[in-house]
């Protein structure tokens, strides 16, 4: 019987994978845990190792890149296991039993519909581990490292394609919020995101994301929240990225707000056609909700 899917999507990261994989060698071995990968298209080498050395297991190449949100609903509808456990291919575990803890804490919790891990950013290891923070009930969680339990996943619509990426989490949080299920944080499963944040702002590739996460949270104002709440909020939103950007001399900011507003304009009707509006008062218990731990840090 499976009960933990480990799903992965990758693309042109075969070092980040090859490590990803590597950690998780005793997991996969289980009778009760499948592994899906899914390569969107890769160009170096990461279809012919797949092939070599993971042929075994479920495997998924597209011959083109299909995206990140095409491949993560593919890789959670093609799961068998009570638990869907998603990990980018720079992502790995760093606590000890992350599957059993994983089980006994979904069991215990029966409202709780996904479990967001606690993630530390950084190419190195952190030096401490250990943290005082206790799991609670927050508003989202980081596509990196997470999991779902399947029949909650099943139970509401896919990620949406048209957002590429960023936002997709909160989406389903929302729905999730809807059914009046919850997205809980638990501290005791740590996973090492091997990102350096500081190097990623200076990427060419910046200015896209900046796009991408700006359009993304205004998408979700149109598709959730209550009209009457909207203008204000994406007023707001857009009078602080002017000032905290652009009127401090980011003028390449400038470009991409604009490009983000095009994109909520050209997006409207399916926007419109897609949403799914909280109430007054399901919207005021939402943003009571405490944020989602995005980056951790080892404490002093």
């Amino acid at each position: 019987m499976i009960k933990f899917s480990i799903v992965i999507t990758t693309k042109n990261r075969l070092n980040d994978l090859i490590i990803n994989l590597n950690s998780l060698d005793i997991l996969i071995k289980r009778d009760d845990v499948e592994l899906i990968i899914c390569d969107d298209g890769s160009i170096d080498g990461t279809t012919d190792y797949l092939r070599k050395n993971y042929s075994n297991y479920i495997l998924f190449f597209n011959k083109s890149s299909k995206g990140y949100l095409y491949n993560r609903n593919l890789l959670n509808n093609t799961a068998q296991g009570n638990f869907i456990i998603s990990l980018d291919d720079d992502a790995s575990f760093i606590s000890q039993n992350p599957l059993e803890q994983i089980e006994d804490y979904f069991n215990k919790n029966a409202k709780c519909a996904i479990i967001a891990f606690r993630i530390f950013w950084g190419k190195q290891l952190p030096v401490k581990t250990l943290t005082s923070e206790k799991n609670k009930i927050v508003n989202s969680f980081v596509g990196c490292g997470h999991a779902w339990r399947r029949k909650n996943w099943n139970s509401i619509p896919n990620y949406p394609i048209f957002f590429d990426f960023y936002g997709e989490e909160n989406f389903a949080s929302l729905q999730v919020f809807k059914n009046q299920l919850e997205v809980h944080y638990l501290p005791t499963i740590l996973i090492h995101h091997r990102v350096d944040l500081i190097e990623r702002k200076k990427n060419n590739d910046y200015y896209f994301r900046y796009r991408k996460s700006l359009r993304n949270g205004w998408y979700l104002y149109f598709l959730f929240y209550p009209i009457i709440r909207i203008p204000k909020l994406f007023f707001y939103t857009l009078w602080i990225q002017l000032k905290t950007k652009v009127f401090k001399g980011d003028f390449k900011a400038l470009f991409s707000i604009f490009k983000a507003i095009l994109d909520v304009i050209i997006h409207m009707p399916k926007i419109l056609r897609n949403s799914s509006r909280l109430t007054d008062s399901q919207y005021k218990k939402f943003r009571r909700l405490p944020e989602v731990n995005i980056y951790w840090k080892p404490e002093e």
